[in-house]
């Protein structure tokens, strides 16, 4: 067995109802590591351009990571991997909570499901037992609902990781959901679309398995010598008192805050959305923390009274949902604004896809390219709440006009016309996030180069433009956030480094709380023994991310596709504070294709691809 991993994959196929395992071995390990690195290992082998995404052959991947079950900072999290049916191209997603280190518990480090069940199941594994069960009784349910009722009828303390109605009415951007209320889920790329297609409601998971640990002692001083500098960082008591919701506010005076479907730049009552509103109105009630983290950022929140009560403690919004729910469809009333994430939640949708649909449509409305009949009776005007409940409920109920604003902005453009397209925010089919281009132009070249799509999360680089520095990244100091000159090695290094953390996995939050790049090699170290320096951990990061390249070259994606909607490269906001640029992504993307060492149509060189060990694969 290698310290770090139970050493055992588990192969469903629901079509047969046979289950297979997997041994893992060492040099398989140390090059892909776990996670997202094993994920698009696997994705690439099973899966291809011929692949439909919401066919019996497309696989969903589940991976965790060696430092998943260990005491490692913030490692409770796994990867969801699959070949989209947003986008049609690589698609993942990554979790926090505590079902990866149940996952682990079970016997297992990763399950891999093709396949499709005649009728409605469920997956229950326990010590290496493995059920297939029914789920007739549970389809239909929310996802609230669904984690209650698998909890109260398994006779083990276990973890459920489940959709819900959004998943089973195949909107494409139908999340995966655990930790019941709490809601940490695989939030992009319609994994829970993918689930929904295998007529799959949840997998249940828990057992005693511990996951062995190379040096427990040399892990556990460094837990100890590092721990109270984590908790008296600035941005970890800033994430603990705030959320990321705090944001908000933050954002909004250098815009970075998505308005208005990314029209306007002021939103005068952010205050009114944000983090701060939320212990001001005194319905944040506690924060939640994931397995092994010392941060807490997620809040849970209880609205006691009025039409927009809770059913108790539930999870509360963080800054993307929050900002794309809010002030995107020029919403300031936060009670309004805490009931579109819950129904998200509820229905199991991706709260940043959902919200840059209404917004897109609400502009739509507006401009006269659809009417109100379009929209079954619907007025989706600006600011009005009621009306973007009304219509989120169709989404995830798939009701009239909502099953086809469950396809996506992208299809939305092309169905609408009428030069829709120019303010459609997405790229490559997955919704922008809510972090303005414009205002960074790192975000511009990660939005457009990251693998699935528009991804703040990809590079991360937002939090490091006129911000944060990360030890022995090489930059001795944050860029600004309007500089172009090395950008595109900026973005590269993050990109890299990032990836790694969704393989290892543990929470990008560590990185911002003053943990460094050698700080986390050790880590890794400790667990597996691997013996990785920093430059091993980057350039491992760096194979992960052009495997994805690679499988998205074979999906078709070429630099045509590495671009950015019109408005976030012509449309110039009205100044802020700070002022907004034109991105100028042609220049950042030639010398980021250099520096990749790929060629004028995006595609990694076999020289690089020798180097990386991933010539079979071309």
């Amino acid at each position: 067995m290698n310290p770090g991993y139970i050493g055992e994959i588990c192969a469903i196929d629901l079509t047969t109802k046979k289950v297979d395992s997997e041994t893992l071995d060492k040099k398989t390990l140390r090059k892909y590591i776990g996670g997202s690195g094993l994920g698009i290992k696997y994705l690439i082998e099973m899966t291809g351009p011929d692949t439909d995404p919401l066919g019996e052959e497309n696989c969903l991947i589940f991976m965790t990571g060696p430092l998943t079950g260990t005491k490692a900072f913030s490692s409770d999290r796994f990867q969801v991997t699959t070949k989209s049916p947003l986008t049609g191209i690589f698609g993942e997603a990554n979790v926090g909570g505590t079902w990866g280190s149940n996952l682990k518990k079970s016997g297992y480090d990763g399950l891999i499901i093709k396949g499709k069940s005649e009728k409605p199941v469920y997956i229950s594994i326990n010590n290496k037992e493995v059920k297939l069960l029914d789920a007739s009784d549970l389809w239909g349910l929310d996802t609230f609902e669904t984690d209650k009722k698998l909890k109260e009828l398994s006779q083990h303390r276990v973890e459920v990781a489940c959709i819900g109605p959004a998943g089973e009415h195949l909107v494409k951007y139908a999340n995966i959901s655990t930790c019941g209320s709490h809601a940490r889920v695989a939030g992009r790329t319609g994994c829970g679309t993918v689930m929904g297609s295998k007529n799959l409601k949840a997998i249940v998971v828990g057992g005693t398995f511990k996951t062995p640990v190379h040096d427990e002692a040399g892990l556990t001083d460094f837990i100890k010598k590092n721990t109270k500098g984590l908790l008296e960082n600035d941005v970890t008591k800033f994430l603990n008192d705030y959320g990321t919701f705090g944001c908000v506010e933050v954002f909004e005076t250098f815009g970075n805050l998505p308005v208005k479907n990314w029209k306007e730049i002021r939103f005068p009552t952010a205050n009114q959305v944000s983090g701060d509103s939320l212990n001001e109105k005194k319905y944040l009630t506690k924060r939640y923390h994931c397995g092994r983290c010392v941060i807490g950022c997620g809040p849970t929140i209880e609205i006691k009274d009025g039409e927009y009560s809770t059913e108790g403690e539930i999870g509360g919004p963080e800054y993307e949902s929050g900002a794309l729910l809010g002030p995107n469809l020029c919403i300031d009333n936060l009670e309004v604004l805490c009931k579109l994430n819950e129904l998200c939640n509820r229905y199991g949708m991706d709260t940043m896809s959902a919200g840059s649909v209404l917004g897109f449509v609400m502009e739509c409305y507006e401009r006269g390219i659809i009417d109100r009949t379009r929209l079954d009776g619907v007025d989706l005007v600006w600011g009005d709440g009621e009306s973007a409940i009304q219509m989120l409920k169709k989404i995830g109920e798939g009701d009239g006009v909502g099953k086809l604003l469950g396809e996506g902005t992208r299809v939305l453009s092309e169905v609408f016309g009428e030069n829709s397209e120019e303010f459609a925010p997405h790229v490559k089919g997955l919704e922008i996030p809510a972090h303005d281009p414009r205002a960074k132009m790192g975000s511009a070249l990660a939005y457009a180069t990251s693998n699935r799509g528009a991804c703040h999360m990809a590079a991360n680089t937002s939090g490091f433009e006129s911000g944060g520095v990360i030890e022995g990244m090489g930059f001795d100091q944050s860029p600004d956030r309007f500089e172009v000159e090395n950008k595109p090695e900026f973005v590269m290094k993050w990109e890299n480094l990032m990836g790694m953390l969704d393989t290892i996995p543990a929470c990008k939050f560590i990185m911002s709380c003053g943990i460094s790049l050698p700080d986390i090699a050790d880590t890794l170290n400790f667990v597996t023994g691997f013996n990785f320096s920093p430059d091993d951990f980057l350039k491992t990061g760096e194979r992960i991310f052009n495997l994805k390249r690679m499988y998205n070259n074979k999906c078709g994606i070429t630099r045509k596709d590495d671009w950015l909607p019109s408005r976030f490269l012509t449309w110039i906001k009205e100044t802020g504070e700070d002022g907004h640029a034109y991105p100028p992504l042609g220049k950042m993307l030639g010398e980021y294709y250099n520096l990749r060492v790929w060629d004028e149509f995006g595609r990694p060189k076999k020289g690089k691809l020798q180097d990386l060990e991933l010539v079979t694969y071309l």
